[in-house]
């Protein structure tokens, strides 16, 4: 939430929707927060640019997940 403060201002300056707003910012935590659960979930690490793991799998087989 870079800015969130700022955001909330520049929005009630212009007179626009805050629930907009709000809706947004938890929609972009929430989709975080689960980016972050299914990675822990499935012991996925993403791949380098080079084409290989940063770490281990836990069964030592490497897949691609976007």
């Amino acid at each position: 939430m870079n800015n969130f403060t700022t955001e909330i201002m520049e929005t009630l300056i212009n007179k626009g929707d805050l629930d907009d707003l709000f809706r947004r910012h938890l929609e972009l935590a929430i989709h975080s927060l689960l980016k972050a659960e299914l990675t822990a979930f499935l012991d996925y690490e993403k791949y380098d640019r080079a084409g290989f793991n940063s770490g281990n799998s836990r069964n030592g087989n490497y897949s691609c997940l976007v």
